[in-house]
């Protein structure tokens, strides 16, 4: 996908993971994730059990309608007249489909907004991949898509998750609020994919923003992780949260925060690992938990993606905070490999894993 530069844009359009709605949904769906992943089928039924948990219905899609609906009012505020199209990896409506519509809608030159602020493969190199197989397709060829940059540490994105962690800490009792862990979670992922990207970095640089931020000593926050699938014998990213959870616990910590600063929404894996089981540990071992919020639609954080458009369209300036500048617009053609199953890539060492 070329840099547009200062070019004029036909259209937006909105690309995220997608999820179930109904409980006839939830194993079809969990198919389209796994297709072509080393994952045993017990843990496909496992996961589908989460879903299940909530009736079979994922708060994703429904998350994404309303971001879109208060994109277009921030877009329209400030003159942004592109019209919006939504279209998902794994579910309706699924990107295929769109860029099919957009097409036949005149559309030719596209600017994506992914629902992801880390680099990694899964986060922002497969979802490249999933536009250029789709434009593979008769019906969408001749289209240029560009992929707005990843946003880990730009300004808003800070103030937002600062805001939203310092709303939680407001909730424990004044006597004890400075002796409060944060625990901020993200998403694990396999060595093989973490060892070639900024992933970790990046989230240890948001944490890091967001503690300094709320004057949180480096003593009192950990980045851990949620929501491992994939096979036992393949390392991924660690500590869990629910072992940290228990080795806080045993260190004399009585109080803990999470936030799942990997996650722009509420989605399943918040709701199930984090909401479900996270406070169903921490109320069996007495422990006081309260979760910050995500994103979501918050405004500032849709003024966020206002000033992503803008900066492509017109050259607006590039914000963004801490140790490392703003990340590329476009990614290099080596940029977060697939990863390897069950080895680190080659030629890159294996990532320090954090001792739980």
């Amino acid at each position: 996908m070329a840099n547009s530069g200062l070019s004029q844009y036909d259209a937006i359009l909105f690309l995220s993971f997608g999820g179930p709605e109904k409980r006839d949904d939830v194993i079809p769906f969990l198919e389209n994730v796994l297709r072509g992943k080393p994952v045993p089928r017990e843990r496909l039924l496992e996961v589908a059990e989460h879903y299940y948990h909530f009736g079979g219905i994922s708060p994703i899609n429904e998350q994404c309608r309303q971001l879109i609906i208060v994109l277009r009012q921030e877009l329209d505020a400030h003159d942004i007249r592109l019209p919006i199209y939504w279209g998902n990896r794994n579910w309706t409506p699924y990107l295929n489909d769109t860029l099919i519509q957009m097409k036949r809608d005149g559309v030719r030159r596209v600017l994506t907004y992914v629902t992801s602020g880390f680099s990694c493969y899964s986060g922002c190199r497969q979802y490249r991949e999933n536009i250029a197989a789709a434009l593979e397709q008769p019906e969408a060829a001749g289209m240029q898509i560009d992929k707005l940059r990843v946003f880990y540490n730009h300004a808003d994105f800070i103030a937002v998750l600062a805001e939203q962690v310092g709303s939680a800490l407001e909730k424990f009792p004044g006597e004890v609020r400075d002796a409060v862990h944060v625990a901020f979670t993200a998403h694990s992922i396999p060595l093989s994919m973490s060892t070639t990207s900024d992933y970790e970095k990046q989230l240890r640089e948001a944490c890091r923003l967001v503690a300094e931020r709320l004057e949180i000593p480096e003593s009192r926050w950990k980045l851990v992780y949620q929501s491992r699938s994939g096979r036992p014998q393949d390392p991924w990213l660690e500590p869990d949260i629910l072992d940290h959870l228990r080795e806080a616990k045993a260190s004399g910590i009585n109080q803990v925060l999470i936030s799942p600063i990997g996650f722009l929404s509420d989605h399943m894996e918040v709701l199930y690992d984090l909401d479900d089981e996270a406070r169903r540990f921490c109320d069996e071992h007495a422990i006081q938990m309260v979760r910050a919020s995500t994103p979501g639609n918050h405004p500032q954080f849709v003024r966020m993606i206002r000033k992503l458009i803008q900066e492509r369209m017109h050259g607006a300036k590039r914000e963004c905070l801490g140790e490392f500048p703003a990340n590329h617009d476009v990614c290099p053609l080596d940029c977060c490999p697939a990863p390897i199953s069950g080895r680190p890539a080659a030629g890159r060492p294996p990532a320090a894993i954090p001792s739980t």
